[in-house]
Protein backbone atom coordinates (compact mmCIF):
# COMPACT_ATOMS: atom_id res chain seq x y z
CA UNK A 1 0.00 0.00 0.00
CA UNK A 2 2.55 2.19 1.02
CA UNK A 3 4.24 1.84 -2.98
CA UNK A 4 0.70 2.62 -4.12
CA UNK A 5 0.42 5.67 -2.18
CA UNK A 6 4.12 6.76 -2.98
CA UNK A 7 3.65 6.40 -6.95
CA UNK A 8 -0.02 7.82 -7.27
CA UNK A 9 1.11 10.96 -5.13
CA UNK A 10 4.36 10.97 -8.01
CA UNK A 11 2.46 10.36 -10.84
CA UNK A 12 -0.41 13.05 -10.15
CA UNK A 13 -1.38 13.63 -13.98
CA UNK A 14 -0.76 10.23 -15.09
CA UNK A 15 -3.09 8.76 -12.31
CA UNK A 16 -5.24 11.66 -12.95
CA UNK A 17 -6.26 10.59 -16.32
CA UNK A 18 -6.76 7.31 -15.42
CA UNK A 19 -8.92 7.90 -12.68
CA UNK A 20 -11.03 10.57 -14.94
CA UNK A 21 -11.70 7.65 -17.02
CA UNK A 22 -12.92 5.57 -14.69
CA UNK A 23 -15.13 8.67 -13.09
CA UNK A 24 -16.71 8.88 -16.70
CA UNK A 25 -17.65 5.27 -16.92
CA UNK A 26 -19.03 4.80 -13.49
CA UNK A 27 -21.04 8.14 -14.01
CA UNK A 28 -22.77 7.01 -16.98
CA UNK A 29 -23.63 3.39 -15.64
CA UNK A 30 -25.30 5.01 -12.44
CA UNK A 31 -27.07 7.37 -14.87
CA UNK A 32 -28.60 4.26 -16.98
CA UNK A 33 -29.32 2.44 -14.03
CA UNK A 34 -31.39 5.40 -12.97
CA UNK A 35 -32.96 5.71 -16.63
CA UNK A 36 -33.61 1.92 -16.38
CA UNK A 37 -35.18 1.72 -12.94
CA UNK A 38 -37.08 5.34 -13.69
CA UNK A 39 -38.73 3.66 -16.86
CA UNK A 40 -39.13 0.29 -14.97
CA UNK A 41 -41.19 2.37 -11.97
CA UNK A 42 -43.63 3.98 -14.19
CA UNK A 43 -44.21 1.48 -16.19
CA UNK A 44 -45.34 -0.56 -12.86
CA UNK A 45 -45.33 1.31 -10.05
CA UNK A 46 -48.63 0.53 -9.22
CA UNK A 47 -48.45 -3.08 -9.30
CA UNK A 48 -45.27 -3.15 -7.69
CA UNK A 49 -46.41 -1.16 -4.64
CA UNK A 50 -49.16 -4.17 -4.10
CA UNK A 51 -48.56 -5.72 -0.59
CA UNK A 52 -49.66 -8.86 -2.43
CA UNK A 53 -48.13 -12.34 -3.33
CA UNK A 54 -50.67 -13.99 -6.50
CA UNK A 55 -52.81 -12.69 -9.45
CA UNK A 56 -55.40 -14.34 -10.81
CA UNK A 57 -56.30 -13.79 -14.55
CA UNK A 58 -58.51 -15.44 -16.89
CA UNK A 59 -56.60 -18.49 -18.65
CA UNK A 60 -54.77 -17.19 -21.97
CA UNK A 61 -54.62 -13.72 -20.95
CA UNK A 62 -50.43 -13.70 -20.82
CA UNK A 63 -50.51 -12.16 -17.57
CA UNK A 64 -51.81 -8.74 -18.72
CA UNK A 65 -54.94 -7.38 -17.17
CA UNK A 66 -56.28 -5.38 -20.59
CA UNK A 67 -56.49 -9.47 -22.04
CA UNK A 68 -58.25 -10.60 -18.67
CA UNK A 69 -62.04 -10.54 -17.90
CA UNK A 70 -63.46 -12.48 -14.94
CA UNK A 71 -66.67 -12.62 -13.16
CA UNK A 72 -66.41 -10.91 -9.45
CA UNK A 73 -68.76 -13.55 -8.48
CA UNK A 74 -64.98 -16.01 -8.38
CA UNK A 75 -64.22 -14.24 -5.36
CA UNK A 76 -65.98 -16.58 -2.44
CA UNK A 77 -64.41 -19.77 -5.11
CA UNK A 78 -60.85 -18.33 -4.37
CA UNK A 79 -61.47 -17.53 -1.24
CA UNK A 80 -62.24 -21.34 -0.55
CA UNK A 81 -58.94 -22.50 -1.37
CA UNK A 82 -56.24 -23.27 0.99
CA UNK A 83 -53.19 -20.37 2.27
CA UNK A 84 -55.67 -18.11 0.74
CA UNK A 85 -55.83 -15.06 3.20
CA UNK A 86 -57.35 -11.96 1.36
CA UNK A 87 -58.65 -11.57 -2.17
CA UNK A 88 -59.28 -8.48 -3.53
CA UNK A 89 -60.83 -7.33 -7.14
CA UNK A 90 -58.57 -5.32 -9.98
CA UNK A 91 -59.37 -3.47 -13.02
CA UNK A 92 -57.81 -1.13 -15.18
CA UNK A 93 -58.38 1.41 -17.91
CA UNK A 94 -56.85 4.32 -19.74
CA UNK A 95 -58.36 7.23 -20.38
CA UNK A 96 -58.07 11.14 -20.26
CA UNK A 97 -59.40 13.96 -17.86
CA UNK A 98 -59.99 17.63 -17.84
CA UNK A 99 -61.30 20.14 -15.11
CA UNK A 100 -64.22 20.82 -15.76
CA UNK A 101 -63.04 24.46 -15.73
CA UNK A 102 -61.09 23.72 -18.20
CA UNK A 103 -61.53 24.00 -22.27
CA UNK A 104 -59.70 22.42 -25.16
CA UNK A 105 -58.41 19.63 -26.12
CA UNK A 106 -55.04 21.11 -24.52
CA UNK A 107 -56.13 20.93 -20.68
CA UNK A 108 -56.75 16.60 -21.10
CA UNK A 109 -54.21 15.09 -19.07
CA UNK A 110 -53.58 10.90 -19.77
CA UNK A 111 -54.31 8.80 -16.63
CA UNK A 112 -55.06 5.18 -15.28
CA UNK A 113 -57.95 4.23 -13.97
CA UNK A 114 -57.99 1.90 -11.06
CA UNK A 115 -60.41 -0.01 -9.86
CA UNK A 116 -60.40 -1.65 -6.36
CA UNK A 117 -62.85 -1.86 -2.99
CA UNK A 118 -62.25 0.74 -1.17
CA UNK A 119 -60.33 -0.25 2.50
CA UNK A 120 -58.44 -3.07 1.03
CA UNK A 121 -54.70 -4.00 0.73
CA UNK A 122 -54.86 -2.62 -2.52
CA UNK A 123 -55.70 0.77 -1.53
CA UNK A 124 -52.88 2.82 -1.33
CA UNK A 125 -51.77 5.38 1.83
CA UNK A 126 -52.79 8.49 1.38
CA UNK A 127 -50.28 11.38 1.95
CA UNK A 128 -52.97 14.24 1.93
CA UNK A 129 -56.41 14.57 2.02
CA UNK A 130 -58.85 11.49 2.62
CA UNK A 131 -58.95 7.40 1.85
CA UNK A 132 -61.79 6.03 -0.85
CA UNK A 133 -65.23 6.05 0.37
CA UNK A 134 -67.40 3.42 -0.95
CA UNK A 135 -70.46 5.77 -0.24
CA UNK A 136 -68.71 8.41 -2.04
CA UNK A 137 -68.75 6.97 -5.90
CA UNK A 138 -67.30 10.18 -7.51
CA UNK A 139 -64.24 10.23 -5.28
CA UNK A 140 -60.39 9.07 -6.45
CA UNK A 141 -57.89 9.39 -5.07
CA UNK A 142 -54.70 11.18 -7.54
CA UNK A 143 -51.06 10.18 -7.96
CA UNK A 144 -49.03 13.63 -6.41
CA UNK A 145 -47.49 14.04 -10.07
CA UNK A 146 -51.05 15.32 -11.23
CA UNK A 147 -50.17 18.49 -8.92
CA UNK A 148 -47.63 19.68 -10.84
CA UNK A 149 -50.14 19.73 -13.56
CA UNK A 150 -52.28 22.07 -11.97
CA UNK A 151 -54.29 19.21 -9.96
CA UNK A 152 -56.12 19.86 -6.58
CA UNK A 153 -57.98 18.40 -3.77
CA UNK A 154 -61.57 18.99 -4.62
CA UNK A 155 -61.41 19.35 -8.44
CA UNK A 156 -64.17 18.59 -10.38
CA UNK A 157 -63.07 15.78 -13.27
CA UNK A 158 -64.56 15.52 -16.84
CA UNK A 159 -63.53 11.75 -18.33
CA UNK A 160 -62.88 12.20 -22.19
CA UNK A 161 -65.58 10.17 -23.85
CA UNK A 162 -67.71 9.64 -21.21
CA UNK A 163 -70.30 11.35 -19.32
CA UNK A 164 -68.52 9.92 -16.01
CA UNK A 165 -67.19 12.61 -13.32
CA UNK A 166 -64.77 12.41 -11.04
CA UNK A 167 -63.40 14.20 -7.81
CA UNK A 168 -60.27 14.76 -6.06
CA UNK A 169 -60.18 13.76 -2.56
CA UNK A 170 -56.65 12.55 -1.70
CA UNK A 171 -53.04 11.92 -3.08
CA UNK A 172 -51.05 8.99 -3.22
CA UNK A 173 -47.99 9.21 -3.97
CA UNK A 174 -45.13 6.82 -6.55
CA UNK A 175 -48.64 5.57 -7.97
CA UNK A 176 -48.03 5.04 -11.76
CA UNK A 177 -49.13 2.56 -14.31
CA UNK A 178 -48.45 1.82 -17.94
CA UNK A 179 -46.37 5.13 -17.40
CA UNK A 180 -49.18 6.93 -16.54
CA UNK A 181 -50.40 8.71 -13.26
CA UNK A 182 -52.83 6.48 -11.97
CA UNK A 183 -56.46 7.36 -10.45
CA UNK A 184 -58.06 5.26 -7.56
CA UNK A 185 -61.25 4.99 -8.15
CA UNK A 186 -64.22 2.45 -7.03
CA UNK A 187 -64.85 -0.80 -8.58
CA UNK A 188 -68.65 0.25 -9.40
CA UNK A 189 -67.28 3.51 -10.60
CA UNK A 190 -64.55 1.65 -12.75
CA UNK A 191 -67.31 -1.01 -14.65
CA UNK A 192 -68.93 2.09 -15.07
CA UNK A 193 -66.29 3.91 -17.25
CA UNK A 194 -64.73 0.79 -18.65
CA UNK A 195 -67.58 -1.01 -20.11
CA UNK A 196 -69.93 2.03 -20.74
CA UNK A 197 -70.35 0.65 -24.17
CA UNK A 198 -72.77 -1.67 -24.57
CA UNK A 199 -71.39 -5.70 -24.66
CA UNK A 200 -67.69 -4.54 -23.90
CA UNK A 201 -68.77 -6.60 -21.14
CA UNK A 202 -69.23 -9.92 -23.23
CA UNK A 203 -72.61 -9.89 -21.39
CA UNK A 204 -70.47 -10.40 -17.58
CA UNK A 205 -72.17 -9.65 -14.76
CA UNK A 206 -69.58 -7.53 -12.26
CA UNK A 207 -66.75 -7.83 -14.36
CA UNK A 208 -62.99 -7.15 -13.35
CA UNK A 209 -59.84 -7.48 -14.70
CA UNK A 210 -58.28 -10.02 -12.33
CA UNK A 211 -58.00 -10.99 -8.39
CA UNK A 212 -54.46 -9.92 -6.48
CA UNK A 213 -54.26 -12.69 -3.63
CA UNK A 214 -52.66 -12.55 -0.45
CA UNK A 215 -50.93 -15.74 0.73
CA UNK A 216 -46.98 -16.72 0.33
CA UNK A 217 -47.86 -20.48 0.10
CA UNK A 218 -50.77 -20.82 -2.14
CA UNK A 219 -50.55 -23.63 -4.18
CA UNK A 220 -50.91 -21.90 -7.99
CA UNK A 221 -51.57 -25.20 -9.68
CA UNK A 222 -54.24 -26.65 -7.15
CA UNK A 223 -55.86 -23.04 -7.56
CA UNK A 224 -55.96 -23.08 -11.33
CA UNK A 225 -57.20 -26.84 -11.29
CA UNK A 226 -60.39 -26.67 -8.59
CA UNK A 227 -61.13 -22.79 -10.65
CA UNK A 228 -62.16 -23.16 -14.42
CA UNK A 229 -61.01 -20.83 -16.92
CA UNK A 230 -58.14 -18.49 -14.55
CA UNK A 231 -54.31 -19.05 -14.54
CA UNK A 232 -52.47 -17.63 -11.30
CA UNK A 233 -48.97 -15.86 -11.99
CA UNK A 234 -47.00 -14.40 -9.01
CA UNK A 235 -46.29 -10.99 -8.52
CA UNK A 236 -43.30 -10.48 -10.02
CA UNK A 237 -44.84 -12.36 -13.50
CA UNK A 238 -47.98 -9.69 -13.16
CA UNK A 239 -45.19 -7.24 -13.21
CA UNK A 240 -43.30 -8.86 -16.29
CA UNK A 241 -46.75 -9.19 -17.99
CA UNK A 242 -46.96 -4.96 -18.19
CA UNK A 243 -47.06 -4.01 -21.89
CA UNK A 244 -43.54 -2.95 -22.60
CA UNK A 245 -42.37 -3.78 -19.35
CA UNK A 246 -40.36 -6.79 -20.35
CA UNK A 247 -38.44 -4.98 -23.59
CA UNK A 248 -37.84 -1.63 -21.41
CA UNK A 249 -35.85 -3.07 -19.23
CA UNK A 250 -34.61 -5.86 -21.63
CA UNK A 251 -33.20 -3.01 -23.01
CA UNK A 252 -31.44 -0.75 -20.72
CA UNK A 253 -30.00 -3.65 -19.43
CA UNK A 254 -28.23 -5.17 -22.44
CA UNK A 255 -27.23 -1.68 -22.58
CA UNK A 256 -25.56 -2.01 -19.43
CA UNK A 257 -24.13 -5.30 -19.66
CA UNK A 258 -22.31 -4.23 -22.99
CA UNK A 259 -21.14 -0.95 -20.91
CA UNK A 260 -19.70 -2.83 -18.05
CA UNK A 261 -18.19 -5.33 -20.47
CA UNK A 262 -16.51 -2.67 -22.80
CA UNK A 263 -15.65 -0.47 -19.60
CA UNK A 264 -13.77 -4.10 -18.29
CA UNK A 265 -11.53 -4.00 -21.32
CA UNK A 266 -10.78 -0.40 -21.44
CA UNK A 267 -9.56 -0.39 -17.42
CA UNK A 268 -7.88 -3.79 -17.86
CA UNK A 269 -5.93 -2.28 -21.21
CA UNK A 270 -5.24 1.22 -19.27
CA UNK A 271 -3.10 -0.61 -16.16
CA UNK A 272 -1.97 -3.32 -18.48
CA UNK A 273 -0.18 -0.29 -20.50
CA UNK A 274 0.74 1.38 -17.58
CA UNK A 275 2.38 -1.68 -16.05
CA UNK A 276 4.43 -2.41 -19.22
CA UNK A 277 6.11 1.31 -19.01
CA UNK A 278 7.42 0.10 -15.51
CA UNK A 279 8.81 -3.21 -16.51
CA UNK A 280 12.42 -2.11 -16.22
CA UNK A 281 11.73 -0.25 -12.62
CA UNK A 282 9.85 -3.49 -11.78
CA UNK A 283 12.99 -5.81 -12.71
CA UNK A 284 15.12 -3.88 -10.75
CA UNK A 285 13.20 -4.16 -7.72
CA UNK A 286 12.79 -8.12 -7.96
CA UNK A 287 16.90 -7.88 -8.63
CA UNK A 288 17.47 -6.23 -4.86
CA UNK A 289 15.07 -8.85 -3.27
CA UNK A 290 11.60 -7.63 -3.69
CA UNK A 291 8.94 -10.27 -4.33
CA UNK A 292 6.48 -11.09 -6.94
CA UNK A 293 4.08 -10.59 -3.78
CA UNK A 294 4.99 -7.65 -2.64
CA UNK A 295 4.83 -5.85 -6.25
CA UNK A 296 1.41 -7.52 -6.99
CA UNK A 297 0.01 -6.37 -3.47
CA UNK A 298 1.39 -2.45 -4.63
CA UNK A 299 0.03 -2.74 -8.24
CA UNK A 300 -3.59 -4.04 -6.84
CA UNK A 301 -3.86 -1.64 -4.12
CA UNK A 302 -3.39 1.05 -6.35
CA UNK A 303 -5.67 -0.03 -8.57
CA UNK A 304 -8.47 -0.56 -5.83
CA UNK A 305 -7.52 3.24 -4.93
CA UNK A 306 -7.63 4.83 -8.24
CA UNK A 307 -11.17 2.45 -8.36
CA UNK A 308 -12.50 3.42 -5.28
CA UNK A 309 -12.10 7.19 -5.74
CA UNK A 310 -13.11 7.26 -9.54
CA UNK A 311 -16.65 4.95 -8.36
CA UNK A 312 -17.01 7.95 -5.41
CA UNK A 313 -16.37 10.66 -7.62
CA UNK A 314 -18.90 9.05 -10.43
CA UNK A 315 -21.90 8.42 -8.07
CA UNK A 316 -21.55 12.11 -6.73
CA UNK A 317 -21.20 13.13 -10.74
CA UNK A 318 -24.70 11.07 -11.09
CA UNK A 319 -26.51 12.52 -7.96
CA UNK A 320 -25.48 16.44 -8.73
CA UNK A 321 -27.04 15.42 -12.06
CA UNK A 322 -30.71 13.86 -10.91
CA UNK A 323 -30.59 17.18 -9.52
CA UNK A 324 -30.88 18.64 -13.02
CA UNK A 325 -32.86 16.48 -14.80
CA UNK A 326 -36.81 17.96 -15.74
CA UNK A 327 -39.12 17.10 -13.53
CA UNK A 328 -40.79 14.50 -15.90
CA UNK A 329 -37.69 12.60 -16.64
CA UNK A 330 -38.42 9.12 -15.08
CA UNK A 331 -34.84 8.93 -13.17
CA UNK A 332 -35.08 6.73 -10.11
CA UNK A 333 -31.72 5.91 -8.27
CA UNK A 334 -32.60 3.16 -6.49
CA UNK A 335 -29.35 2.93 -3.25
CA UNK A 336 -29.47 -0.50 -4.01
CA UNK A 337 -28.52 -0.24 -7.19
CA UNK A 338 -25.89 1.91 -6.80
CA UNK A 339 -24.06 -0.11 -4.94
CA UNK A 340 -24.47 -3.17 -6.42
CA UNK A 341 -22.80 -1.65 -9.78
CA UNK A 342 -20.38 -0.09 -7.56
CA UNK A 343 -19.00 -3.29 -5.97
CA UNK A 344 -19.65 -4.55 -9.19
CA UNK A 345 -17.40 -1.84 -10.93
CA UNK A 346 -15.06 -2.30 -7.86
CA UNK A 347 -14.37 -6.24 -8.68
CA UNK A 348 -13.69 -5.50 -11.99
CA UNK A 349 -11.02 -2.78 -12.41
CA UNK A 350 -9.42 -5.11 -9.54
CA UNK A 351 -9.85 -8.46 -11.78
CA UNK A 352 -8.49 -6.38 -14.52
CA UNK A 353 -5.78 -5.36 -12.87
CA UNK A 354 -4.36 -9.39 -12.40
CA UNK A 355 -3.57 -9.25 -16.15
CA UNK A 356 -0.35 -7.02 -15.34
CA UNK A 357 0.25 -8.84 -12.09
CA UNK A 358 0.78 -11.52 -14.13
CA UNK A 359 3.12 -9.76 -16.51
CA UNK A 360 4.92 -8.62 -13.82
CA UNK A 361 5.46 -12.58 -12.20
CA UNK A 362 7.14 -13.06 -15.66
CA UNK A 363 9.58 -10.15 -15.61
CA UNK A 364 12.88 -11.57 -15.93
CA UNK A 365 15.30 -9.59 -12.98
CA UNK A 366 18.80 -9.86 -15.46
CA UNK A 367 16.88 -9.21 -18.61
CA UNK A 368 15.01 -5.79 -16.69
CA UNK A 369 18.71 -4.80 -15.38
CA UNK A 370 20.24 -4.94 -19.35
CA UNK A 371 17.71 -2.71 -19.40
CA UNK A 372 17.63 -0.13 -17.50
CA UNK A 373 19.64 3.55 -18.58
Amino acid sequence: MFLALKELKKGKLRFTMIGLIIVLIAWLVFILSGLGNGLSTLSAASIKNMDADYVVYEKGSGSTFSKSLLSESLISDIEKQSNVEEVSPFGSAMGAILNEDGSGNEDKTDIAILGINPGTFLEPKVIEGKQLDQGNQLGVLANDGLKDQGYKIGDSLALDGSMEKLKIIGFVENETYNHLPALFTTMDKWRLYKFSAPGSNNGMEDAVNAFVLQGPDVNTETLDKEIKGIETVSKNKAIQGMPGYTAENGTIMMMLVFLIVISTFVIAVFFYVLTIQKTNQFGVMKAIGASNSFIANAIVSQVFLLSLIGILVGIALTYGTALILPEGMPFNLDVKLVVIYGVLLLLISVLSSLISVRKITKIDPLTALGRVE
